[in-house]
């Protein structure tokens, strides 16, 4: 059990760990020699656990029982991990454990799911969707995962439609915005959220509404009333994201995106450098806006948007060269962050690594190729 310890402790922490902490991972949890965090590791192996594929798949038969009906949390553990190596045959268990209430309850897990190929996910989100009804964790989670299906979720639009009559409204509209014209039909609907016309509207609705009536019905207009507004009354970190998306179509509001860059939030201050040059295409204000928030001594910790900051560099391309070494340098780290729980801990990692690899070869292609690479290569979400 001690060596099971020190793998686990190892896949957690490091960056870039031996393959031999991982191998011991998978031959305990599929060994019957597991403990919790041996599961909640493995979950998250992703890419790093595919060479282990097919011993995974063999113990999930084993684990679903003779008729392949058992579910439970030995099911759910290696259906989760089979899932994130992006590896088809676990669907007919995922399928199966969306029948019966067994897919994860919380997002950062069933983000997961999204390394399998979007129009073969879908199904099994509509069956959860279908199942759970009114049930939070059941919504909220399957809706995270659609909305990175993007397009290829236009089948589920009628279920998604109805959650704009639950409490999940506000993540139904994310969904039908990443859908984009399949899910015209929707568009009065949203049109009512985005202008308070419908009685369940909260503040928080209008803007991703008319953000997504953009998106399906193609006609700004809504969402340039809507989200200019926020921006000018002083709730300007709930608009500008959505007229970052907008951008040159929201020139009109450039003035008073500007305005923001020296925000006394960290967050407003990052969304309006953000918004400004893919609102302008003049990356000048922007850069050093962003670069003060990339923190090389950034631990995970949410309240601060150096993820963000970084990724925006990225994003603006070769007029952020100045902010190669520093990403260069965090990349090089050996230890993961360190603020995410144990059971997100990979996951919240592998993501910034993604950005920051991601960041590096827009800015300056190739800068990223003599930092020591991650065993985890990129998976959507």
């Amino acid at each position: 059990m001690r060596k099971l310890d020190s793998a686990v402790e190892a896949v957690l922490r490091q960056r870039r760990p031996d393959p031999l902490w991982w191998d011991i991972v998978v031959e305990a949890v599929c060994g019957e020699a597991s403990s919790w965090d041996a599961d909640r590791a493995l979950v998250q192996g992703g890419p790093a656990i595919a060479r282990h594929a097919d011993r995974i798949a063999a113990d999930l038969r084993r684990q679903q029982g003779f008729f392949g009906t058992a579910v439970g949390h030995g099911v759910s553990v290696r259906a989760l991990a089979l899932a994130g190596t992006g590896d088809v045959r676990v669907l007919p268990a995922l399928r199966h454990l969306a029948e019966h209430g067994g897919l994860p309850y919380n997002r950062p897990e069933a983000r997961v799911m999204a390394a399998l190929p979007a129009a073969e996910l879908v199904p099994v989100m509509l069956t959860k969707l279908r199942r759970d009804a009114d049930d939070y964790h059941g919504n909220t989670t399957t809706l995270e995962v659609l909305g990175l299906c993007g397009e290829a979720a236009a089948p589920a639009v009628a279920e998604v439609a109805r959650r704009l009559d639950m409490p999940y409204a506000y993540d139904a509209m994310r969904v039908l915005g990443r859908i984009g014209p399949a899910a015209v039909a929707t568009a009065d609907r949203l049109a009512a959220y985005a202008t308070g016309r419908d009685p369940r509207t909260s503040r928080n609705h209008p803007r991703r509404a008319a953000w997504a009536h953009w998106r399906v019905t193609g006609d700004p207009t809504l969402a340039l009333d809507v989200c200019g507004a926020a921006v000018r009354s002083g709730s300007a970190g709930h608009g500008l994201p959505f007229l970052a998306d907008l951008g040159p179509l929201a020139t009109a509001h450039a003035d008073a995106v500007h305005g923001l860059l020296d925000s006394p939030g960290a967050w407003t201050r990052v969304a309006a450098a953000d918004a400004y040059w893919r609102i302008t295409g003049d990356p000048e204000p922007a850069v050093p806006v962003l670069l003060a928030e990339v923190d090389p001594d950034w631990t995970g910790r949410p309240a601060v948007p150096v993820q963000e900051a970084v990724g925006r560099l990225g994003e603006i391309g070769t007029p952020a060269a100045g902010a190669v070494p520093l990403m260069r340098r965090i990349l090089a780290r050996e230890e993961r962050l360190g603020h995410a729980f144990d059971r997100t801990r990979i996951l919240a990692d592998e993501a910034y690594v993604r950005t920051l690899t991601d960041a590096l070869e827009r800015i300056a292609p190739g800068a990223a190729d003599t930092v020591p690479a991650s065993r985890h290569v990129a998976r959507k979400g």
